[in-house]
């Protein structure tokens, strides 16, 4: 029974000590965790976002939208909504003009983006294709999203395609350079 209760006194303060060990580690990951979603303000909409409108205290003329492939939302009572190119608070003011003079007196709407469109990754990577973009991605987590590279690939570069305002872009970018949503990286092969 002395010696239990020797090997109990002995073996409670270690259990204790890196419990508390392990629950500081995750209370400090919990925090340093930024939230899923800390839209860009100079991010503009494109084909493929899927964003939530709230038109507040109406609950009929808010819910969660696709921009299609003309750029437009459609919404109950306005129809169709330019989005393409514009931000998110510049859609919020487009809807606001459309429902003020018809239907609503000084509405208040919110636009918020719950799925970025995705990017698209070919060449040396072993599964090529598009796959959803997340805030803050790099060249580099895009790679690893496509199961790495092939024997043959050039790993010290690769090439990103990037459209804005209607023009595409081509630039040679290093493995931590960012990836923005509706990218095209290709992963080229190397010489030698």
């Amino acid at each position: 029974m002395n010696a239990r209760r020797g090997i109990d006194a002995y073996l409670l303060p270690s259990m204790l000590s890196s419990f508390v060990g392990v629950a500081i580690l995750l209370l400090a990951t919990f925090l340093s965790v930024a939230p899923a979603f800390s839209a860009d303000p100079a991010y503009v909409l494109g084909p493929g976002d899927k964003v939530r409108i709230t038109v507040f205290g109406q609950e009929d003329l808010s819910g969660e939208f696709d921009v299609d492939a003309a750029g437009m939302l459609s919404l109950p009572l306005i129809q169709a909504v330019p989005a393409q190119g514009l931000t998110p608070q510049q859609v919020e003011k487009e809807i606001a003009t459309k429902l003020e003079p018809d239907f609503l007196r000084n509405p208040r709407v919110n636009v918020e983006v719950l799925t970025y469109r995705p990017f698209y990754i070919y060449g040396e990577v072993l599964k090529p294709g598009g796959y959803p973009y997340v805030n803050e991605m790099t060249v580099h987590n895009a790679i690893a999203l496509a199961g790495g590279f092939t024997y043959r690939a050039r790993t010290s570069y690769v090439i990103i395609r990037r459209t804005k305002d209607g023009k595409v872009t081509e630039e040679e970018a290093k493995l931590d350079a960012k990836v923005a949503p509706g990218d095209v990286i290709e992963v080229r092969e190397r010489y030698f």
